[in-house]
C-alpha cells in the first residue's frame, strides 16, 4: 500500500497539536447524505456542504467529522463504496483543506483508506472495526487514530446494553491490537445511539455500569447538538468536564 505520507504526517501533526493542552473538544459533525437522520439531504450539495464546514469552524469546532452514508439506528439503507466516494471526493479535499482536522466517518476500508491518502486525520467507524475485515488493518498502515463506535443491527429491550457494550468493545479491541500499533492507542470507544436510555433519569446508573469497563479517558456518548454561537459550543464543551 502505497501512502501519501506528507498528507499524513501532517493530519498527524494537527490534531496532536490540537489535544496537547488536553482540554475538551468538540467535534462538528457534516452528513453529506440524503437520509442522516439529523441533517439528511441539506447538505448534498458540494459548495453548502463546504460552506457549512466553514461555519462550523467560526462556531467553534475543533474537529469536522464527514460522513457520506447514512448509520441512522434501525432504518439506513446501505451504499456502495463507489456511491460513498462519489459523495466525499467533491467534498473532502476541500474541507481538509480547511486546516482542521478531520475525521472521516466511514465503515469502508477502501474508503477509509482514500480519506486518510488525501489528509484525513481520524478514522471513525461506526461498527467499531468489525463491518469490515481491512479496516483495522488500513487504519494500522496509516498510523491514523481511530474512533471505535458501538452498534447493534437491531434493539433488544431484553438485554443488558452495558454488558453488551463492553463485550462489543472487547471484540473491537482484539481486531484493533492485532492490527494496530501500540503507539494508536488508546483508541476513543463511542456509546451509540442505541445506548440512548442512559439518559436521566437513568444516566447516573448507566454511568456507574460504563465506569466499570475502564475504558479511555476520551470516551462518552454520543450528544448531537447544533450549536449556533462560540458560547453555545463553550458550553458544550463544559457538559463534558
Amino acid at each position: 500500500m502505497a501512502l501519501a505520507r506528507p498528507l499524513a504526517a501532517a493530519a498527524t501533526a494537527s490534531l496532536a497539536a490540537l489535544l496537547a493542552p488536553g482540554r475538551p473538544l468538540v467535534m462538528g459533525i457534516l452528513n453529506v447524505t440524503p437520509d442522516s437522520f439529523s441533517d439528511g439531504g441539506r447538505f448534498v450539495d458540494p459548495s453548502v456542504a463546504v460552506a457549512r464546514a466553514r461555519t462550523m469552524i467560526v462556531q467553534g469546532a475543533d474537529i469536522l467529522d464527514v460522513g457520506a452514508e447514512s448509520t441512522r439506528p434501525y432504518g439506513s439503507t446501505a451504499i456502495s463504496a463507489d456511491e460513498e466516494l462519489r459523495r466525499l471526493k467533491p467534498v473532502l479535499p476541500e474541507i481538509i483543506a480547511l486546516g482542521v482536522p478531520v475525521s472521516i466517518d466511514s465503515m469502508k476500508a477502501d474508503v477509509t483508506d482514500w480519506a486518510l491518502r488525501i489528509g484525513a486525520a481520524i478514522a471513525n467507524d461506526v461498527w467499531g472495526l468489525q463491518r469490515d475485515p481491512e479496516m483495522a488493518r488500513v487504519v494500522a498502515a496509516h498510523g491514523a487514530p481511530v474512533v471505535i463506535m458501538h452498534n447493534r443491527v437491531r434493539a433488544d429491550a431484553n438485554i443488558d446494553i452495558m454488558q453488551d457494550i463492553a463485550a462489543f468493545f472487547t471484540r473491537s479491541t482484539l481486531r484493533a491490537t492485532s492490527s494496530v500499533p501500540a503507539a494508536a492507542w488508546p483508541a476513543l470507544p463511542e456509546i451509540s445511539r442505541v445506548a440512548a436510555d442512559c439518559r436521566p433519569p437513568a444516566s447516573r446508573a448507566c454511568s456507574g455500569s460504563w465506569h466499570t469497563t475502564r475504558t479511555p479517558p476520551g470516551a462518552g456518548p454520543k450528544r448531537t447538538g447544533r450549536p449556533t454561537t462560540r458560547s453555545a459550543t463553550t458550553r458544550m464543551r463544559e457538559w463534558f468536564m
